[in-house]
């Protein structure tokens, strides 16, 4: 018996995708999981997402880290997870689909980018320039100076594992001004180490940047892995709406595994 699966990335946050309406990825474990996403045993990928059938909406979205645990929204896997539903013949150009923060909807705009709309942000804590605040995951951001030199590893990683946020983790971003939207960089909790992007992060940055000046009310934000933007409505210096993540989505391969040799771990 073999596992099929689809690889997709979004600004290089890569994922492993499988259609689980018929209970394929269902018995996988959290050490199978991490062993699939494991970049020199399995296939490798920043998470993996299981596409289940759900009434009332075109598909549900469960996400699992890359360490087998299961997530909290993630905003690239999101816009993944729409194109592999497109690709599946479950939608066309629109989505409605359940995910672990709720409802959300997304759109597909043109090949390969989606937009996809987030969860309403109400309260932004402020601490000395770094703002936290959820955007389907909790985020830290930080300006930095010098963005490009700095190791986000060991800055992110101290900050994701203080007496703070140690137990429940935290992921960690940091941001510079570019002459034209901001650049940013991310340490993500259950992948522990920099992604080349983050969809609820790119989120995180561009209304935190928004709550300190009134401007555009869409930023665009330069990642590792691509280009990014983020469209949202400001009703106060901390209330967001009608946010959406915008950006690319593609297909990267398809195959198949043995169960046998994943059922190993």
């Amino acid at each position: 018996m073999t596992l099929s699966f689809s690889k997709y990335q979004g600004t290089g946050n890569d994922f492993i995708l499988i259609d689980n309406r018929e209970g394929a990825g269902s018995t996988l474990t959290r050490e199978q999981i991490a062993f699939l996403c494991n970049r020199r045993f399995g296939i490798g990928a920043d998470g993996l997402m299981l596409l289940q059938e759900r009434d009332g909406y075109d598909f549900e979205m469960v996400y699992f880290n890359a360490d087998g645990a299961e997530g909290s929204m993630c905003g690239n896997g999101g816009r993944c997870i729409v194109m592999f539903a497109k690709k599946l013949g479950l939608v066309k150009q629109a989505a409605h689909f359940l995910a672990t923060d709720g409802p959300h909807d997304a759109l597909v705009t043109e090949a390969g980018h989606v937009e996809l709309k987030m969860k309403n942000v109400s309260h932004v804590e402020r601490r000395n320039g770094v703002c936290i605040l959820n955007t389907g995951s909790p985020h830290y951001v930080q300006p930095v100076t010098q963005l490009s030199q700095l190791d986000v590893f060991a800055a992110g990683r101290a900050i994701r594992y203080n007496d703070e946020f140690r137990s429940e983790g935290i992921n960690v971003n940091f941001i510079e001004p570019l002459q034209e939207g901001i650049a940013i960089r991310t340490y993500e909790r259950g992948v522990e180490d920099e992604t080349l992007s983050c969809g609820t992060g790119a989120t995180a940055a561009a209304l935190s940047v928004a709550t300190v000046a009134d401007g555009p009310q869409e930023i665009a934000l330069q990642t590792h892995g691509g280009s990014l933007s983020v469209k949202f409505v400001k009703r106060g210096p901390d209330q967001f709406e009608d946010i959406w993540l915008c950006g690319p989505a593609q297909l990267v391969f398809e195959g198949t595994i043995s169960s046998a040799h994943v059922k190993q771990v």
